[in-house]
């Protein structure tokens, strides 16, 4: 991000943002909106997704598939040091999340 902020410094924000203001909230959502993008890139990859598909289909381009997940997850990455969420408030979030998420398959959510 820093490479890309002194090459290009109209493409980012100086970090970390203020999240209560609007330009910021912009930032953020096309920021992941590009991760989304590089989501849907990785997915163009799987060519034996389809149901109804009766011919098996067995290419498939790890690397680039890789490729393009690495990308969506520098984006989400990108906001998350945007908005100077630590290691350990991730780490806590996700354990959190992880818990509830554990007591919905106990429960049969």
């Amino acid at each position: 991000m820093k490479a890309l902020a002194e090459k290009h410094p109209a493409v980012l924000q100086d970090w970390p943002i203020d999240i209560t203001k609007k330009s910021s909230q912009q930032t953020v959502r096309d920021t992941v909106l590009k991760g989304v993008e590089e989501i849907f890139e990785s997915l163009a990859h799987l060519k034996a997704w389809k149901p109804h598909r009766t011919t098996e289909i067995s290419e498939f381009n790890r690397e680039e598939f890789l490729e393009e997940y690495v990308d969506a997850f520098n984006y989400f990455l990108s906001v998350l040091v945007m908005m100077n969420v630590s290691a350990d408030e991730f780490f806590d979030a996700y354990v959190k999340k992880d818990s509830i998420i554990h007591e919905r398959i106990r429960k049969n959510y």
